[in-house]
């Protein structure tokens, strides 16, 4: 399967997501590389990341510490406005002459940071190589049934698909469906040290463990935009150096768990800005090894997980309940609460192990990302709960790297993570967990549950879709391959010098129109 050649990381994942620490942490941006104190002309945004990027290649590296910069240097032929309504990027407008032919005429005069004039051919370029098998990239199943891509000028293009695809215009929305220079690849193997995009701001340098600078593009081809001169990341693991780097002003914006942004609510300075995530943390299965092959032991840890005591612990109170597709996503998410496996069922959790030949429980390891606090914590939360139905678990903490190719090698037995559900249920219900999904690193193969996405993905009608997604979902709950936890709530600390920015649970970074006054 194509999934066994990836190198690329989560979540979240998804998904996205980040908060890291080690020995060699900062612990404030004056040691990061912020001079305390610094007065500019310029307007220069000051962001500090939970986590050092993964990569700048945005067809293979879907880590959010990485796609809150790519996104920022690259862009696509569609995207999202803030009511999540797909509207043009670098396609000005597209047509569909039938439901599996779609054609996008370009906007013309768009250029790379290196000069070159963006056409048709580069389109097409950009998506040969996400379905190229050496690229190994993360989104190839999300056009994995385009049967071919023709230039037919330099500013328009066609696509067609197998058959009609419900999802399509969603996943060129994705980040990674980014428009690349064929010639810069070519130049330096693959993207994952240089950026070179058509997108608002350019990359400029990137030094490891302490910074990314990023530029305005001069030559963008929108007027007016972006208002800021320059945004600087710098890495900050250490969420208590991030809480009192924006207490100082010496940064300008920064994310919080929510227990840190109630300790800033009274702050005459700073801004506190929530939005309910599409985001949530699970408990992922290697299906194929024993004893987790058996579907009534993931069934019966199903039973034995408080998640109200996950969501209250870990997240503060700030996290909904959720199932593979998450509440933010409105009507597309069944109530998983009324699900028999979400009703914490000690007796029944028993029961079922003894089914599954062990009456005694037995041991085993839960792995998860040492610089994830929220992770940790419900790594915790999880050994305790388990401990009454006979499961004695220790807990590997490893850091950021090895956990990157622990995911996607699918070397851990119990791996708990957070991935992001997307924007259209396909991502949330074929791209994880689809036999041939890009992302389904859990071994989890199922005739029948493979069946019921793809004629999601392929049926038009919405209400109809609804209805299959629905199934889907019960279905996908019913076999267990990941237990799917909570949905939290995001928070963003903001200096109050900065105007013109608006978290979105699509799209929490956009910065295009944000300044400082």
């Amino acid at each position: 399967m194509l999934r066994k050649n990836m190198f690329f990381s989560l979540i979240f994942l998804i998904l996205f997501i980040s908060a890291c620490s080690n020995n060699t942490n900062t612990s404030s941006t004056k040691e990061s590389g912020v001079s305390e104190g610094e007065s500019n002309t310029e307007q220069i945004l000051k962001i500090a990341n939970d986590q050092e990027p993964a990569g700048l290649d945005p067809h293979k590296t879907p880590a959010h510490s990485s796609v809150r910069i790519y996104s920022k240097v690259y862009e696509g032929l569609v995207t999202f406005n803030e009511n999540m309504e797909v509207v043009g990027q670098l396609a000005k407008d597209w047509e569909q002459p039938d439901d599996n032919t779609y054609i996008f005429n370009l906007v013309e005069g768009v250029k790379f940071h290196n000069g070159n004039e963006m056409t048709a051919e580069d389109v097409k370029y950009s998506f040969e190589r996400i379905l190229d098998e050496e690229t190994a990239s993360h989104i190839s199943s999300y056009f994995s049934d385009v049967k071919n891509i023709e230039v037919l000028s330099d500013y328009q293009i066609k696509f067609e698909l197998e058959e009609s695809n419900a999802t399509f215009l969603a996943n060129l929305t994705n980040s990674s469906a980014a428009i690349v220079s064929k010639e810069v690849v070519e130049e330096n193997g693959d993207l994952q040290q240089v950026a070179v995009g058509t997108g608002p701001f350019v990359f400029e340098e990137w030094v490891p463990d302490n910074n990314v600078t990023l530029t305005k593009n001069e030559d963008y081809y929108i007027e007016d935009i972006p208002l800021l001169d320059k945004v600087e990341y710098y890495t900050m693991k250490e969420e208590a150096a991030r809480l009192s780097a924006i207490r100082t002003g010496e940064i300008d914006m920064t994310t919080l768990t929510a227990k840190s942004a109630e300790l800033l609510k009274n702050e005459d300075k700073i801004n506190i800005k929530d939005y309910q995530s599409l985001e949530y943390s699970y408990v992922g299965f290697n299906v194929e090894k024993e004893p987790f092959n058996n579907k009534k032991v993931r069934q019966a840890l199903s039973l034995a997980t408080d998640r109200e005591n996950i969501a209250e612990i870990v997240w503060n109170g700030d996290a909904k309940i959720t199932g593979p597709i998450t509440p933010a996503m409105g009507d597309w998410a069944i109530d998983v609460t009324k699900e028999e496996l979400y009703q914490r069922n000690i007796a029944k959790a028993k029961e079922l192990l003894t089914e599954a030949g062990y009456p005694d429980g037995f041991s085993t390891t839960i792995t998860t990302a040492s610089t994830y606090s929220d992770m940790v914590d419900t790594a915790q939360l999880l050994q305790q709960q388990w401990k009454e139905i006979g499961i004695n678990a220790d807990i590997a903490q490893i850091e950021w790297g090895e956990y990157i190719d622990t995911w996607s090698n699918t070397s851990a037995d119990i791996l708990i993570g957070r991935n992001g559900s997307g924007t259209d249920p396909d991502r949330a219900m074929n791209y994880f967990f689809n036999t041939e999904g890009s992302a389904n690193v859990w071994n989890f193969s199922n005739k029948e549950y493979d069946e019921i996405v793809d004629k999601g993905k392929n049926t038009l009608e919405k209400e109809k879709r609804r209805e299959i997604y629905d199934k889907a979902q019960e279905r996908l709950i019913e076999l267990s391959p990941n237990l799917f936890l909570v949905s939290p709530k995001n928070y963003v600390a903001v200096t109050k010098s900065v105007e013109g920015y608006t978290p979105y649970a699509h799209n929490a970074e956009d910065i295009e129109k944000t300044y400082k006054k």
